[in-house]
């Protein structure tokens, strides 16, 4: 049996990336999962997993797509006792002096209020059930600044924060709440955060050099730790900040 055996989750972003990664490998453990993501290849990579995956479209900052999501997983597995908040934006290189309301709203609300409204749907039945854990994914922007990232550093930051609030208010309840801080992963939302860039290839190099690692992460690295934190071998972390970042925020 694996780590997470019979467990039902729910990940979201799961059409690429962490997401797509953190889905096979609950899978892979023993897990049920629903993939939900905007993107309609989600469908695609949870029929890859195969019978222990399903998949909906799903925007995470609309409530009624939260409510059908949760409906749909709960009548395709018949309860919920992880959930998977990583769905978000990378937003690009905005300066403060430039930067509009709308790009910080839209960064925000998917980055930050999307993870408020897993919660608020999500716990709910998670405590009917008896408990479950629930890992957010926030960033080591959630930890320390970077220029031209003032919104998504204040929206992970912010993940970080409500990751502890929450964790304090359902410990009660059985459902444990932690967060996972990535340091820069090789997946598309940072490939194309980089190509973006006018100086890409030199970004990246800085970038790397940062981490004392020397490399980027890989998904594989932030999926283990996901189901780390999904499984009973982290029965006593609740409200913790679980940093893998090749020593990112060492120095």
């Amino acid at each position: 049996m694996g780590r997470v055996a019979d467990k039902i989750a729910l990940v979201t972003g799961a059409a690429s990336g962490l997401g797509a990664e953190t889905a096979r490998r609950l899978a892979a453990e023993g897990a049920f999962v629903m993939l939900t993501d905007r993107d309609p290849a989600v469908a695609d990579v949870a029929a890859a997993i195969g019978d222990r995956a399903d998949s909906a479209l799903h925007d995470v900052t609309s409530e009624d797509d939260w409510a059908a999501a949760v409906a749909q997983t709960t009548a395709r597995f018949g309860q919920l006792s992880i959930l998977v908040n990583n769905a978000g934006i990378a937003g690009g290189n905005l300066d403060l002096l430039t930067h509009s309301l709308d790009d910080w709203r839209r960064i925000l609300s998917i980055n930050l209020d999307g993870v408020f409204l897993g919660l608020r749907h999500c716990g709910p039945v998670m405590a009917a059930r008896g408990g479950g854990s629930v890992i957010n994914l926030s960033s080591i922007l959630g930890k320390v600044g970077l220029p031209g990232a003032a919104a998504y550093c204040a929206s992970k930051g912010g993940v970080l924060l409500l990751t502890k609030a929450a964790a304090l208010e359902w410990a009660p309840l059985n459902i444990r709440v932690n967060s996972v801080h990535p340091g820069f992963i090789d997946t598309p939302m940072v490939a194309g955060a980089l190509h973006a860039s006018e100086n890409g290839n030199e970004m990246r190099d800085m970038l790397i050099a940062a981490h004392p690692l020397g490399r980027f992460g890989v998904p594989l690295e932030i999926a283990d730790a996901v189901v780390f934190l999904a499984s009973d071998e982290s029965s006593f972390m609740t409200g913790a900040e679980l940093v893998v970042d090749g020593g990112y925020t060492a120095r």
